[in-house]
């Protein structure tokens, strides 16, 4: 998968590097304003609960929501990244700011101690974008979101982002392989995983795995690097 990926992608990197050699100053100042528009900073927003976990005042841990992202030049690449993170929220939840999304997340554990007194432990929320890829046609982005409200344990989800700066549109696992590959590329993700797996190429996928029908598919999360 990795190095269909990789040759489709340094195909677009040769055109482009191509079309560069015999571009006009137009297309060279194009170029550079993309390179420019890809500047960032990471910036965070933190919200803490002023609700004690504990009467104990030598006990100051606190429920705590975090949100850190890349902030770039470009206010549309700000605007995609951001509505990617929003999508980690709870289904029906519509936030307009990162601030609204932390904020929201405290007062669900406010609300909670009100009604749960002696609850012992604390809540957390802990979302950060970072930067994996950064090209002039190319940004990847992997955003690790990492929630805790009560239970055994925390949920985590690791997502990658990946987005064109200069056509501003997200980049789909779809554009990166020719019309009618998808079957093809499937067949060959499957050989790799079931020998990462150790499967024979008839073993059942029901036991232990979480394909849909219990058949193998690719999903949509991936990234494109420099390693093969």
């Amino acid at each position: 998968m990795k190095k269909l990926g990789l040759f489709v992608i340094a195909i677009g990197f040769m055109a482009c590097q191509s079309e560069n050699k015999s571009s006009n100053t137009a297309d060279t100042a194009n170029l550079a304003t993309s390179t420019d528009s890809l500047t960032f900073k990471y910036d965070s927003v933190k919200v803490y609960s002023k609700t004690p976990v504990s009467i104990n005042k030598t006990v100051t841990d606190t429920s705590k929501a975090v949100i850190s992202y890349p902030l770039f030049n470009d206010e549309k690449i700000n605007q995609f990244i951001e509505s990617k993170i929003k999508l980690t929220a709870d289904s029906g939840k519509n936030y307009k700011t990162y601030n609204d999304y932390a904020s929201d997340f405290i007062k669900g554990y406010d609300d909670f101690k009100k009604s749960e007194k002696d609850y012992p432990q604390t809540w957390f929320l802990d979302i950060k974008a970072k930067v994996v890829t950064q090209k002039p046609s190319y940004l990847s982005l992997l955003n690790t979101y990492v929630n805790y409200a009560g239970g055994a344990h925390p949920n985590s989800i690791f997502t990658y982002i990946n987005y064109n700066p200069v056509t501003h549109q997200e980049i789909l696992l779809d554009s990166l392989i020719q019309p009618g590959s998808m079957v093809k590329l499937t067949a060959i993700a499957e050989k790799i995983f079931r020998k990462n797996e150790k499967l024979s190429a008839t073993a059942s996928l029901k036991d232990g795995y979480f394909f849909e029908k219990d058949t193998f598919k690719l999903n949509d999360n991936f990234t494109v690097t420099d390693q093969v």
